[in-house]
């Protein structure tokens, strides 16, 4: 089985930091993707939940901030969860296997030509 997937885009508020287990780091973060078409002469836009673990995690939670543009490869996963009134709720998320800072020059470029 594969499950991998890829993803640019900027993220929607600066990075959070949590130490599990161990003192294992957790950085979680949600970025905005556009899906490349409009509606209503508006974007399409999806937001994307993100973690990332360990050292990578603390990369992130140290360079990256609101608005800041990346490249997530990794592994799409929903979890199972009761929320504070007891409802069973999914969260959809991914678990970043690599994830590449980008300038915010690549998409202005990109944009103009």
């Amino acid at each position: 089985m594969l499950n991998s997937c890829v993803f640019i885009g900027r993220l929607t508020a600066d990075p959070t930091m949590l130490e599990v287990g161990d003192g294992v780091s957790l950085c979680k973060f949600a970025i905005a993707v556009e899906r490349g078409y409009m509606k209503d002469e508006e974007k399409v836009v999806d937001f994307i939940e993100i973690a990332v673990w360990r050292k990578r995690a603390e990369h992130c939670y140290k360079y990256l901030k609101k608005g800041s543009m990346v490249a997530i490869q990794g592994k799409y996963q929903i979890r199972d969860y009761e929320d504070s009134d007891g409802l069973p709720q999914k969260r959809h998320e991914i678990i970043a296997d690599d994830v590449r800072f980008l300038a915010n020059t690549i998409l202005q470029n990109n944009d103009e030509g």
